[in-house]
């Protein structure tokens, strides 16, 4: 039980930190800021945070143009959360 406290923990703190990044990038790019790097942006869904990634995306318009996001940040997210879901049987 301690494993799938400690997974469920870090699949809060890497979607969330997902969807805050592209809350944030939108923002720098609104000011026509130093923006957050697309490959920075992929590294956090990989490592699990794609579900807050894409949340992020629809939340704040942001990527969303973008075929490899539009359409990649979702099916990382769905593979994710069957991942997750696996695991924590």
């Amino acid at each position: 039980m301690n494993e799938n406290i400690v997974f469920l923990a870090a699949f809060i703190i890497m979607n969330g930190a997902g969807f805050i990044l592209m809350g944030v990038d939108k923002s720098r790019a609104r000011k026509h800021q130093y923006r957050i790097q697309e490959k920075t942006l992929w590294l956090v869904a990989i490592l699990g945070g794609a579900v807050g990634a894409t949340a992020g995306m629809k939340f704040f318009r942001h990527k969303t143009k973008h075929l490899q996001f539009k359409i990649g940040f979702p099916l990382l997210a769905i593979i994710e959360f069957f991942l997750y879901v696996y695991q924590l049987k």
